[in-house]
């Protein structure tokens, strides 16, 4: 199971199912144990009867046994008719230990069983008695109860009653019949009223993933999740996570800060230094060698400059005070003027350079500085990771009511690994991929892209295999229209 629902809902199902198993078990064992008593208590109701009726026949007739045709004692005809409708198994005998009267359930067992029952009955016992006996061979297993008789005069020793266990046995099939009764209906009950209680129970927590969910960065750290009255588990996780994103927002905006300031404080000596250095290239008197030394430091400022500028304009980006000057501009325009600077950079690099755009003007309401400087950005890293003699092409158009910027290399692309990561800021691919080797740019460029895609309103995707080039498309929004000469309005 993927969920806490899911796992809920299960175990307590399994719960409730072997609650029912166990509940089915004891049932049945106790109706077991009621079956044994009231057997027990039949066949001492049965010795007793017959004792009764033993006593009074000896006070109404006086002789109650007489000889057989053999010669052995057994009962008058009348009072052995009479004990005939005694159930289950019934034993009379004489005081001498013989055998005065058998019950036709008693006469169907073998010679051998009724010489087993027979000497129970002739044990010498006063009072009465019970227990369990097993006829042999492979006969039945029957409770019996013994009752000595004293009052049916002197021929009479005792009685024994006995009933077999398997008429008060519960069968191993209805014990299974009435599991597999209630067992279905009882799962299917867990099963529903589990769902419905672990979908209730967990409303809250799918609320709060909700919640966290669309606090996806730092600009989304001052809201709050709602806080239930009750201060249970759930509402002191709700107390912990509004916590933990006060801590966050803090440490973000000190970041930020830190991040504006430090960018903004360095800018002027940086500038003042860059001013400096061309001031002194410039001398006509400088030896080469300080000569290529100053180059090289222009260099370095001329980086750090880009760097600095790059970090103010994603801090205020963060801070939510970088706006943009929307105008309705002929996109063509902007995407023609980037690709001359680009056929620039392609030709130092001996990169083939194509700009392709629709005839019909693309009108489109965007900071045109900022999607230039987004171009830009792309154009540079395809030729910087494009060997000599590939090529870049620079497309844009229309696409299903938006409008699709596309910049195609057939570079060295980038590994799969490497994918997530190119619009994390600061990260850069190994050198070895770039097309000379030499130092890679600050690692924002494409955090500014980013940036700029989706201040628009857009988003901006990648797709690329190493050694087959790569595609970086740029879709945004498309608000307004425009006629065209000739033609529909686009």
């Amino acid at each position: 199971m993927q969920t806490i629902r899911g796992r809920l809902t299960a175990w307590y199902s399994i719960a409730l199912a072997l609650t029912l198993a166990a509940f089915a078990a004891v049932l049945y064992g106790a109706r077991r144990a009621a079956s044994y008593q009231d057997l027990d208590q039949r066949i001492q109701s049965e010795a007793a009867l017959t004792g009764g009726i033993l006593t009074e026949s000896y006070r109404a007739r006086g002789v109650l046994v007489r000889g057989d045709t053999a010669g052995r004692p057994v009962l008058i005809p009348d009072l052995a008719a009479l004990l005939e409708a005694v159930p289950d198994y019934l034993i009379i005998t004489a005081r001498d230990g013989s055998l005065l009267f058998a019950s036709p359930d008693a006469r169907a067992l073998t010679f051998q069983q009724v010489e087993q029952l027979r000497l129970v009955a002739a044990a010498p016992i006063s009072g009465r008695t019970s227990g369990a006996l097993q006829l042999e061979p492979d006969g039945p297993k029957l409770h019996y109860a013994l009752r000595y008789v004293t009052d049916a005069g002197p021929q009479f020793g005792a009685i024994l009653a006995g009933a077999n266990l398997r008429s008060a046995e519960l069968s191993a099939e209805q014990l299974l019949s009435t599991i597999a009764l209630i067992l279905p209906l009882g799962l299917v009950t867990a099963l529903l009223v589990g769902s419905w209680i672990a979908r209730h129970a967990l409303a809250p927590v799918d609320r709060i993933i909700t919640e966290v969910r669309e606090i996806t960065d730092g600009r989304s750290l001052h809201r709050r999740l709602a806080e239930p009255m009750v201060k249970d588990e759930l509402g002191r996780l709700t107390e912990t996570l509004n916590q933990m994103m006060t801590r966050l927002e803090r440490s973000f905006a000190a970041l930020r800060r830190f991040t504006a300031d430090a960018s903004h404080e360095l800018k002027t000596p940086l500038t003042v230094l860059r001013a400096g250095v061309e001031r002194a290239i410039t001398m006509p008197s400088l030896p080469s060698e300080a000569l290529a030394a100053l180059e090289e430091t222009l260099q370095e400022i001329n980086r750090m400059t880009e760097l600095v500028e790059a970090l103010l304009m994603l801090a205020r980006a963060d801070e939510g005070t970088a706006p943009l000057h929307r105008e309705t501009v002929d996109l063509r325009a902007i995407v023609e003027e980037t690709g001359e600077t680009g056929e620039l950079l392609a030709a130092e690099a001996a990169v083939n350079m194509e700009v392709a755009t629709p005839a019909d003007p693309v009108i489109v309401p965007v900071d045109a500085s900022r999607i230039r400087q987004l171009i830009l950005n792309l154009l540079t890293n395809a030729v910087k990771y494009t060997p000599a003699g590939g090529s870049v092409r620079l497309q844009l158009g229309p696409s299903n009511g938006r409008v699709t910027l596309t910049v195609a290399d057939s570079g060295v692309g980038i590994a799969p690994g490497d994918l997530p990561h190119i619009f994390d800021r600061f990260w850069r691919a190994d050198s070895a991929r770039t097309r000379t080797g030499e130092r890679s740019g600050t690692g924002l460029g494409l955090a500014i892209c980013k940036w700029i895609a989706e201040a628009h309103g857009g988003t901006i995707d990648v797709q690329s295999r190493p050694g087959r080039g790569t595609t970086f498309t740029v879709t945004l929004p498309r608000e307004t229209t425009a006629p065209t000469p000739g033609g529909p309005s686009s």
